[in-house]
């Protein structure tokens, strides 16, 4: 809770001075980011992202071995990708209704005649669903394909559990591996304010007061949604499913959702969230491990509200009315494309580019909304953890493993499935 509040204290600050100097000193702001902010924030970016890998593999591995039982992980698995199915389509399902009552591309004037945008083509779900399956498992992870690196991960901890004492000395090595890890993830926290600094100062910085202004309904529309469908669906996903109090999960969730924030990288955040929900939420890790995991990859929450709320924008700021097909279109094309499009850079931009095209609207419309969206993944990446934490906190209390919190609001050691 200290780093927590220092990367807070960390965020005012770069917030107060991104502003001033775009406001007050717009040619000094070029060369401060160029030779402050901007490495600061990388280097940190960086150190995390440097342990997702090797987290990954570990956490899986010793994960799967654990849980040991195919029947049980099969079921753990499917309860996991119906859980994220189905807090997907809510997500987008909130953000349309709410972009549709407030009306956010009626606000204003907004130029669509000189604007372009060029779209990545998204591979076939298909080729994605059969690229899970990596031909080069070092391959994969150099890569970083995290789905290839899932899934042999599942598949060595399946080994481990099947081949019990043979292999003892492999899960001894793995476990050591895993107290070095979660080491290293505490050292490298010690940076957090200073990269949490310099990413919101460069992001201000870079957009400035008057961008934001001018396309603050939109941002409201999202902000809102995201805020609704963190309190409403996971706060109420944790207390009817999980048995556990909305608050207790948030106030214990909350150091991962800084992080999560300032680094606006499911990946990168990805080791913080893991140690934080094993310590503080009282999730096994095996549990931890794989969920967790998975949604940093395919759980799009966040990212499927920017797409409700942007494609409702988009199409009145060019003065196109969506039929209720068109919404149906837009929830059922999201939802497949979080899992078409998991293992692609710049998914969230891909995927928006695919909902447009599937209701008829001009993709070049991404870029009305991109000169905001760096401002808006930071929070909608602190919203696709949390998912992946509630995910986890359900799951457990399914399976009848989730520890219980302490009297005190300390939490004990997470127990072992």
């Amino acid at each position: 809770m200290k780093l927590a509040r220092n990367i807070i204290i960390a965020l005012i600050a770069g917030v107060i001075v991104g502003l001033a100097l775009n406001l007050f000193a717009p040619s000094v702001f070029g060369p401060v980011d160029t030779y402050l902010f901007s490495p600061l924030g990388t280097i940190f970016l960086n150190l995390m992202k440097m342990l997702v890998v090797p987290v990954v593999f570990v956490a899986i591995a010793l994960g799967t071995a654990g849980i040991g039982d195919p029947k049980k992980l099969g079921r753990i698995g499917g309860k996991t990708l119906g859980f994220f199915l189905i807090t997907t389509a809510v997500a987008i399902v909130i953000a349309l209704s709410l972009a549709l009552v407030l009306k956010p591309g009626a606000a204003g004037e907004f130029d669509t005649a000189g604007i372009s945008y060029e779209a990545q083509e998204a591979p076939p779900v298909m080729d994605t669903l059969l690229g899970i399956i990596p031909t080069n498992p070092i391959a994969a992870m150099a890569e970083g394909n995290m789905l290839q690196l899932i899934f042999f991960s599942a598949l060595v901890g399946f080994g481990i559990a099947m081949l019990g004492k043979k292999v003892e000395r492999v899960r001894e090595v793995l476990e050591q591996a895993n107290d070095l890890i979660m080491y290293l993830i505490t050292f490298i926290m010690k940076f957090a304010p200073y990269g949490a600094f310099g990413l919101i100062a460069s992001a201000v910085g870079s957009q400035g007061f008057d961008a934001i202004s001018a396309m603050g309904m939109y941002m409201g529309v999202v902000l809102g949604a995201l805020l609704i469908h963190t309190l409403v669906v996971y706060g109420g996903a944790v207390s009817l499913l999980g048995k556990r109090n909305p608050i207790w999960f948030f106030k214990n969730f909350i150091p991962a959702q800084v992080v999560a924030f300032s680094t606006a990288s499911s990946a990168a955040t990805l080791p913080v969230s893991m140690k934080t929900a094993q310590e503080r939420l009282k999730v096994p890790e095996s549990i931890s491990s794989f969920t967790q995991s998975l949604g940093a990859t395919i759980n799009m929450d966040g990212t499927a509200i920017m797409q409700g709320a942007a494609v409702v924008f988009i199409a009145q700021a060019y003065g196109i009315d969506l039929s209720m097909g068109a919404l149906l279109t837009v929830v059922l094309t999201a939802v497949l494309a979080s899992i078409g499009t998991a293992a692609v850079p710049g998914a969230g931009l891909i995927m928006l580019a695919m909902v447009l095209t599937s209701v008829g609207l001009p993709v070049e419309g991404i870029a009305l909304v991109l000169g905001v969206d760096r401002l808006l993944d930071m929070v909608r990446t602190a919203v696709n953890i949390t998912g992946d934490a509630a995910c986890a906190v359900v799951v457990s209390q399914s399976e009848g493993v989730l520890g219980e919190p302490d009297a005190d609001g300390v939490p004990a050691e997470t127990e072992a499935v």
